[in-house]
């Protein structure tokens, strides 16, 4: 394995003091072009402010695009604990027909990638997911933002913090690019890293996975083409008991397993439908026991989980019908990332919070997603549903983090539990909280306070301004 090794001991190497150029001074900047910093920069600028989006790569959607996480999971309230799609058609059937609860900018995103054949908007039929194609996702989300009036700035790197003369304070961050390193100065940043890197930069306080430091596992996504699905459903309907929404195969799976063909730390197949009729999405790796804000350890991530998928494919060929001609067209530009960091914000969502359904005075989100944690130690998955018909509230108060005056943190690093972030980290949630996180960095910006000193139904009424998805008795 030629993976870099860790060195026994981090030697500090002195680096010569250099100089940054200043880019732009700015009312928000935004870090991290993901489903969060698309929702934080547009709802930003909605809200009147001057805003820049700031993204590593060449192109913005984050997981949806880098990582190839597909499709855009529920964000609907659950009726009937038993399915209403058939279970050939590759789609989950745990959702019967509900209620939208995430709105506002994902609505406007949705409606630009649907008019362009990009995604198969979410019904029944889909089992309300949202199968969508990565490619019409970054056009999509250009269109948004230009849209908007946000300037953005990619291939840029957010690799460190300009720290305010007052405490808790920054104003502005630097960022490694082709061009040298740049500074964006801005009176609110908002931390759309995933991974908290600005608010860790900055001094938060945060925690990493569970009880033991074990996060969840990553998965590097892949696209297959040329899968016969005819071929596919009709071995399903002849073995009813290898195939269960979205996954399955474990009698496949056993066998390849016992022939020494595959191993994995899983025990079935799981993969979702795209809007292509000879696609499928592939969510089968899973790499345990690394963490993605060590560069050590993504690096073996990157390395094991190619060799994952490359057992996989042949798998699939050999052993499941509709698979034979089958390959892999694209992996992700980078291995998807569950879980990192979790800001401590002035509350913490918990397990019991998701669970109950609970409501807060403050919310500026809603989610309806289970607590799905993939297990940190390889096999097995839990699942542990939302109330029917429910949803929980996100409250103003996870996007705060302790200890700092002008930073907001939106999407996967907020403040939440382990339990808790196995459920509002999927992306229709991340940029329902990325929104909020941008119209209160927007007022807070142009009141020159900070975010803090924004009240919550301030930011709730512009939500519903922008046609967000709140409880209809907020934001009076």
């Amino acid at each position: 394995m030629p993976v870099l090794s860790r060195p026994a001991t981090l030697e500090q190497v002195e680096l010569p003091a250099r100089a940054a150029t200043l880019a732009a001074d700015t009312d928000v900047l935004v870090v991290g072009g993901g489903p969060s910093g698309l929702g934080a920069a547009v709802g930003a600028a909605d809200a009147g402010a001057r805003v820049v989006l700031a993204e590593r790569y060449g192109f913005f959607g984050g997981n949806a695009t880098a990582a190839l996480v597909m499709p855009l999971m529920s964000f609907h309230t659950r009726r009937s604990a038993s399915g209403a799609s058939d279970t050939a058609k590759l789609l989950p059937t745990d959702h019967g027909p509900g209620d939208p609860i995430v709105a506002g900018v994902l609505k406007r995103l949705l409606e630009r990638l649907v008019r362009a054949g990009g995604a198969i908007p979410p019904s029944v039929d889909t089992g309300y997911v949202v199968p969508f194609d990565p490619e019409w996702f970054k056009i999509a989300a250009l269109d948004l933002l230009d849209e908007a009036r946000v300037s953005f700035l990619m291939h840029a790197f957010a690799a460190d913090v300009v720290r305010a003369p007052e405490a808790g304070r920054i104003s502005g961050v630097v960022f490694e690019t082709k061009s040298g390193p740049l500074v964006v100065r801005a009176r609110v940043v908002i931390d759309c890293t995933g991974d908290g890197d600005i608010a860790a930069r900055s001094g938060a306080p945060f925690e990493i996975g569970r009880y033991d430091g074990l996060t969840q596992p990553m998965s590097l996504m892949f696209r297959v083409v040329d899968f016969q699905r005819t071929a596919f459903e009709a071995y399903v309907r002849s073995h009813p008991g290898e195939w269960r929404g979205v996954h399955g195969l474990w009698d496949l799976v056993r066998r390849a397993t016992a022939a020494g063909e595959l191993n994995l730390p899983r025990e079935d197949v799981l993969f979702f439908a795209t809007p292509h009729e000879h696609e499928v999405s592939v969510n089968s790796t899973r790499i345990t026991r690394v963490l993605g804000v060590d560069v050590w350890d993504l690096s073996y991530a990157e390395w094991c989980g190619r060799q994952q998928m490359r057992q996989i494919a042949a798998f699939l060929r050999r052993y499941v019908p509709g698979f034979e001609s089958a390959y892999v067209a694209q992996s992700g530009v980078q291995v998807g990332v569950r879980e990192t960091r979790r800001i401590l914000g002035d509350y913490q969502l918990t397990a019991d919070d998701v669970l109950q359904a609970r409501k807060f005075d403050d919310a500026v989100a809603r989610g309806a997603y289970p607590v799905d944690i993939h297990n940190p130690d390889g096999r097995g998955t839990v699942l542990k549903h939302v109330p029917l018909g429910d949803a929980y509230d996100i409250p103003l108060r996870c996007l705060m983090p302790q200890g700092l005056g002008n930073v907001i943190v939106a999407g996967r690093c907020l403040s939440g539990t382990h339990e808790a972030h196995s459920s509002y980290r999927v992306m229709p949630i991340v940029m329902a909280t990325g929104q909020a996180a941008g119209v209160c960095a927007a007022l807070a910006a142009q009141r020159d306070c900070a975010p803090r000193a924004v009240s919550a139904s301030e930011v709730q009424r512009e939500l519903l301004r922008q046609g967000a998805s709140l409880r209809r008795e907020l934001g009076g």
